[in-house]
């Protein structure tokens, strides 16, 4: 692995389009993966990965058996049922069976089944320095969900345990990398240099004011004791979509790197707290009992998950976000019965008697907003500063997460240049120019709806990747570097300005970046 430093790198431009892996065929030598962790994440890769590489998903790992038979039905046994080695209820199995599979296998043993070369982690954002630092060992490629981890120390744990891993992948799911809206505005910005110098972007991430409270008052990344603030899990890809924009070489591991100079940030938990509760509403903690009923707050949880309105049970919806309430909701036969399933899952409460261990440990999707546990930022503003260095001119970013808006994670931004400017939208980039006047608009063809495609394009990326690992004899080095544009390097430093802005918002202070770097990151990687 190269020394760690503070650069960061790019897509591979023309010699590794997106499309390249939709001609790969299911031939016997294509990378085989497993899947750990069966949700939405597990399944929205296990659908790309068959849909649009020629890589095969060949085994699943996942305690909720629902899921679990839900994706190899789907994806790798069919009817038939799972065959040796392709259905865990552990990560931790799978890892023990692969070690006796290896073994097996040395010995001359007969009709051992195959192996994986890799594997896609998608089990909850806590959990992962634990699945990664226990795989490290079996030399796998490695695909993680974002998050890395949900500290810093975390994300150096896995940093150190990869540090051997140089004949194999390492991605992070940041998919806003690998859209075509935004290939195409890195193209516009770096290589056609459309505007010039950047001076200065404005980035906005809206997260949609029902969108929010399911996954960040009432979901699993409410509270920064369980998981991490919201800037990590719900924006650090946005951060590492901005540094990848305006620190990064044009080609990845080619050209100096303009690195930041300082950072700030400001936000907190403004609106989804007890005193913003409205009075009609009483004592009520639970949205199934509230004597507001139905049409008194919008965030009511029937409205939410059971009417005809947003993706509710009512519009005949039974994927997100009704799946992520009950798992199992596609069990049931009948709109009654699922309705019934659904409503007992919402009914569930706690009271000042539970256990906070036991109220952290799951969701609760009917509680009032107002009188959840959470703590994480709905408003928050990070400004990251670049200083001139050498024929690199000075520039600076505003980011802002704000919960409460219509747009639901429709991220839009505007990029002020010396000779122009951008404004993207996550659907159409418009490009002026200030001599000319011209304006030339572009609509990126989208082929899912995943992080307008972003979802499939990393997919197909990860893959192909492997792919030229695995049949093709080509270095790790070199594939992360043509084919990802990303490395772990990168990873860790895109994470590390998301641990440096929280220490500006928690401390009220500017951060210097080559301060953090030197105190947070480098002696915590020797350590």
């Amino acid at each position: 692995m190269a020394a760690l430093n503070q650069g960061m790198s790019s897509l591979g431009g023309k010699d590794a389009p997106l499309s390249e892996a939709k001609s790969m065929a299911k031939s016997p030598s294509a990378p085989r993966f497993i899947i750990i962790g069966a949700g939405s994440r597990g399944q929205k890769y296990a659908d790309a990965t068959c849909s649009a590489t020629g890589g095969i998903i060949s085994a699943v790992a996942e305690p909720i058996e629902s899921k679990r038979n839900r994706l190899g039905r789907k994806h790798i046994w069919g009817a038939e049922g799972p065959q040796e080695g392709q259905a865990f209820s552990h990560w931790r199995e799978f890892r023990d069976y692969e070690v006796k599979r290896r073994e097996r296998e040395a010995a001359g043993e007969k009709n051992v089944p195959k192996g994986v070369d890799g594997v896609f982690i998608c089990v909850l954002d806590e959990l992962h320095k634990e699945v990664v630092v226990a795989l490290a060992p079996l030399d796998l490629h490695i695909m993680c969900e974002k998050p890395l981890a949900c500290s810093l120390d975390d994300c150096l744990a896995i940093y150190r345990a990869l540090k051997g891993h140089d004949k194999k992948i390492f991605h992070i799911g940041h998919v806003l990398r690998y859209s075509p809206h935004n290939v195409l505005l890195r193209r516009l910005l770096l290589e056609e240099r459309a505007i010039g110098d950047i001076n200065s972007v404005v980035h906005t991430e809206p997260v949609g004011w029902w969108h929010y409270t399911h996954s960040y008052v009432r979901g699993n990344w409410r509270n920064s004791e369980t998981t991490g603030p919201s800037l990590l899990t719900k924006s650090c890809h946005d951060i590492d979509l901005l540094l990848w924009l305006l620190c990064s070489p044009t080609k990845s591991g080619q050209g100096e790197n303009h690195l930041p100079s300082y950072v700030q940030s400001t936000g907190g938990l403004q609106y989804f707290k007890k005193s913003r509760k409205p009075a009609k509403a009483g004592d009520a903690t639970n949205c199934m009992k509230c004597p507001l009923g139905d049409e008194g707050c919008k965030y009511s949880a029937k409205n939410v998950y059971l009417s005809d309105r947003y993706q509710g049970l009512g519009t005949g919806n039974l994927d997100w976000p009704v799946h992520i309430v009950a798992h199992d909701i596609e069990d049931f036969g009948t709109r009654q019965e699922q309705e019934d399933a659904l409503t007992r899952v919402l009914e569930e409460d706690y009271d000042k008697s539970t256990p906070r261990n036991v109220v952290q440990s799951r969701n609760w999707f009917g509680r009032c907003v107002f009188e959840s546990d959470n703590n994480v930022c709905d408003d928050e503003f990070v400004t990251i500063t670049w200083d001139e260095q050498g024929d690199k001119p000075a520039k600076r970013v505003a980011f802002h997460m704000v919960a409460q808006t219509e747009k639901q994670c429709d991220r839009h931004a505007t990029y002020y240049g010396e000779h122009g400017e951008i404004h993207a939208d996550s659907k159409c980039i418009t490009v002026t120019d200030f001599e000319t006047k011209n304006v030339k608009s572009y609509n990126p063809k989208v082929e899912d709806i995943g992080h307008g495609g972003g979802d499939v394009g990393l997919t197909r990326q990860f893959v192909l990747a492997c792919e030229r690992v695995k049949n093709d004899g080509w270095q790790a080095e070199r594939a992360q570097h043509e084919i990802l544009g990303c490395t772990l390097e990168d990873t860790l430093r895109s994470h590390a300005m998301v641990f440096a802005a929280e220490e500006a918002r928690l401390q009220r202070k500017v951060v210097d970046w080559a301060d953090f770097w030197e105190r947070e990151v480098l002696e915590g990687v020797n350590a």
